[in-house]
């Protein structure tokens, strides 16, 4: 039976699965903040066997742009490793999977810089984008998405916002990735950050 490692670290979530045909192995899920980088590693080390894998998956973003580059970089290093493949997925597409089809239609608002939201629609009945990520202000991402329904750390800002909705406040959860399908679990092990840097170049 093949085992996937799975890989959080693109928000204030730190969390490592090991799934297997659609099982959860086991989990270890914190949230730490800023504190991705020292807490990943052991994380893994204290899953069965090491956390040792057929393959690799990893939240590519949106999110905090230090805690994606930690992921993706943990992934690539245990992939070339253990020469297994290393795939990536949305933390927005993550959020979705998790909060099941009770409604077509879903809107998932995470936190970003800025006072920013990352916005993106999704059908559930199949799960799939509707609309391309975005990094809006509250007000404008309110006009972005008009589901009932509000998923992700920026709900109840898009909410509020709004005025109307109900908002659930959630977080990526690297379990939850055995709801993905596969067409939101392949795609290349490279960041997605939402928005431009908030680095300037040099003069």
């Amino acid at each position: 039976m093949q085992r996937t490692l799975v890989i959080d670290t693109a928000t204030a979530a730190c969390s490592v699965a090991l799934i297997a045909a659609g099982s959860l192995l086991a989990e270890t899920y914190e949230e730490v903040g800023r504190g991705h980088a020292e807490r990943l590693m052991p994380m893994i080390a204290a899953l069965p066997d090491g956390g040792r894998a057929d393959a690799i998956l990893v939240d590519c973003g949106p999110g905090s742009f230090t805690g994606i580059r930690v992921g993706i970089a943990a992934a690539r290093a245990l992939g070339f490793g253990w020469g297994v493949s290393v795939h990536g997925f949305s933390s927005t597409a993550l959020i979705a999977a998790a909060a099941g089809d009770t409604e077509e239609t879903i809107g998932i608002a995470l936190v970003g810089g800025h006072g920013e939201l990352f916005v993106q629609r999704y059908a559930t009945r199949p799960l799939a984008p509707l609309t391309g990520l975005a990094s809006l202000a509250p007000v404008a991402a309110a006009l972005t998405l008009p589901d009932a329904l509000i998923f992700g750390s920026g709900a109840a800002l898009l909410v509020a916002a709004r005025g109307s909705g109900t908002a659930h406040d959630r977080l990526p959860r690297a379990a939850d990735a055995r709801q993905l399908p596969p067409a939101l679990a392949a795609l290349p092990p490279t960041p997605i950050y939402g928005r431009a840097a908030d680095a300037k170049p040099a003069a």
